[in-house]
Parts: structure tokens; sequence; C-alpha cells
């Protein structure tokens, strides 16, 4: 292109020269139409690319539905929050020998993770060490999970030694506000029935290992059951009036093989379709 471009300059001014302005226009568009032909060859030696067209275009060009999103599917059994309850300076329950519930609930814990996990749960706990977490953060550790269940762990100061209770939250009827979110305070609602399920599976695994524990569930207002939204249970060992303190640290492989039995048991009846929207 750039030997037709200098060829074609120096033909208008010789031509100037010897034969005047007429045949200088002439051959100035003669100029012209080398420069238009150069850039055509160029044009046409180029490699050309495919036009790059947005995703919407080509889905609009070649007539093609746009695959509709995925329905939500329900989300299986899979993580156990363990709660256990006090810590810092709220000891809980105080009994002979200077037991202190918030202490001895960590070692149960212990036990408890250890079972749940040989049956294949993932477990998230509400404290690892002597912290004391609000009520409210212990329920938003529970409601940040997918597929999961809470078990809060307490030592009781009262009911016969030896003997396990698990309670779920009393009567506590769904409700919603005007954007359908469920209120922080009534979380559990929803979940009553499925923590009655497994609260029931929990208590009978219990009955079967600490003779004149109960054979079902009982109800009480735990708080931080009443804004877990997602089934709940707390499991109270009895009693820090023991006057050995061996006595309940027997109780502790017996307690923590129940429960994961129970939770193991629940599983299949877990059918929560995603999770549950809460209003703080």
């Amino acid at each position: 292109m750039l030997l037709g471009m200098r060829f074609a300059l120096r033909i208008p001014f010789l031509s100037f020269m010897a034969a005047g302005r007429q045949r200088f226009f002439l051959h100035a568009i003669a100029f012209l139409a080398c420069v238009v032909m150069g850039f055509a060859g160029w044009a046409a030696s180029s490699p050309r690319r495919a036009p790059v067209q947005s995703p919407v275009v080509q889905a609009a060009g070649t007539a093609q539905a746009i695959p509709a999103l995925p329905a939500v599917q329900p989300v299986g059994l899979n993580v156990v929050v363990l709660d256990p309850a006090h810590g810092g300076t709220d000891y809980g329950a105080r009994g002979t020998e200077g037991i202190r519930e918030s202490e001895v609930v960590m070692e149960f814990t212990v036990q408890v993770r250890r079972a749940l996990e040989s049956q294949g749960f993932q477990v998230v706990q509400t404290r690892m060490g002597n912290e004391n977490p609000s009520f409210d953060d212990r329920s938003a550790v529970a409601n940040a999970q997918q597929g999961a269940v809470l078990v809060s762990l307490h030592i009781g100061s009262t009911g016969l030694p030896g003997t396990v209770r698990v309670y779920a939250n009393e009567e506590l009827p769904a409700e919603t506000d005007a954007t359908g979110l469920i209120p922080w305070e009534r979380a559990q609602g929803p979940f009553l029935s499925l923590s009655r399920k497994l609260g029931d599976l929990v208590q009978g695994q219990m009955a079967l290992r600490f003779k004149g524990s109960p054979n079902t569930v009982q109800s009480a207002a735990v708080r931080q059951l009443r804004t877990t939204a997602a089934p709940a249970i707390a499991v109270e060992v009895s009693s820090v009036t023991v006057e050995n303190r061996n006595d309940l640290d027997r109780m502790a492989p017996g307690v923590a093989d129940a429960i994961a039995k129970g939770v193991a048991a629940f599983k299949p009846s877990y059918v929560v379709a995603g999770a549950a929207g809460v209003r703080p």
C-alpha cells in the first residue's frame, strides 16, 4: 500500500508542472483512487474475527429459551450445633464439691461431639472455652447453618441423680409479620413438631441407659430454643447435688451415645426446604 501511495504522489506533482491545473485535478482523483484501493487490499488481507455478542443477544439471536432457575431442594440434616450452657462469669447451677454446671457441660460436650462425628455429622459449638455468648448469639450460630439441629447441654440443680430429661420448647405457634418473615422471638414456632420428634428419639435412648429417666420429651420455656429457626432440644443431666463428682462424669459416655443415636434416628425425618426467614 505504501509503494502505491508514493507512486501516486509523484504523478500529480509532475503533471502540474507539465500540463497545468486541469490535468493536476485529474491525476489527484487518480491518487485518491489508489489510496482507496490500497486500503481495500489491506482490509481484505487482514484476518477476520467473528463479532462478539453478549449472552443476551446470543440467546435472542438463536431463539433458545433461557433455562429456568432450579427449584429449591430440601436440605438434609448434616450439622449438629452443640450449645454448652452458661460460661464465663455465669457458672450455672452449683453443687457440692464446687461443681459448676458451666464446667461440667464442657466436659460432656467433648464426648458428645466425638459420638456425633462418629455418626458422620459435622459439629459446630456455640462456645469453645469459658466464654458466655448471649442467648441470641447462641441461636444465631444455629440459624446460620443449613441442615442443622441444636442440642443445648445442661446439668440440673434438681431431679433424681443419675437421670436425664430432654426438653423441647413450650407451645409457640408460628407467626409472620407483614413482610412474611418470622419474628426472632418466635423463630422456633415452625419447627416445634420436628423438635418434639427429635426430643422423643433422644429421650427414648436416655431411658434405655439411665433408669428413672422419662420416656418422652417434656416442654419448657428454654430461651435458646425459642429463638432457634431449626429443630432444637435441651438435654439436662441430673444433678449437681451428687455427693461425688465422678457420678456425673460416669454418665458422660452414655449421654453422648444416646444423643448421637437419637439424632441419627431423626435424620430421615428432617426435611426443611431451605433456610427459614427470621426477622431480628
